[in-house]
């Protein structure tokens, strides 16, 4: 099978969203899917940009926000990362 279809739930859990949502977003073909015998499956590069190779200036921008996060807040995480 292609590496590329998942399931229904797997979507689901992947984007953080029940799989009812899923259903919907087919119907309104938001999401690419397929019928394989009584199910579907879904193609993973119809979530967005989830799965999208980052180039390398991205990839920059984020470890530079991250550093800026973790040195405003890292005492904040810290406490938190305790509770």
């Amino acid at each position: 099978m292609d590496k590329n279809l998942i399931s229904t739930k797997e979507a689901a859990e992947i984007l953080g969203i029940s799989t009812v949502a899923v259903w919907k977003r087919i119907q309104k073909r938001q999401i690419h899917a397929f019928k394989v015998g009584r199910a579907y499956v879904v193609d993973r590069r119809s979530l967005g940009n989830i799965y999208q190779e980052m180039s390398l200036d991205d990839k920059k921008r984020i470890d530079k926000a991250v550093d800026k996060v973790v040195k405003d807040y890292g005492t904040t995480l810290k406490r938190l990362g305790k509770e």
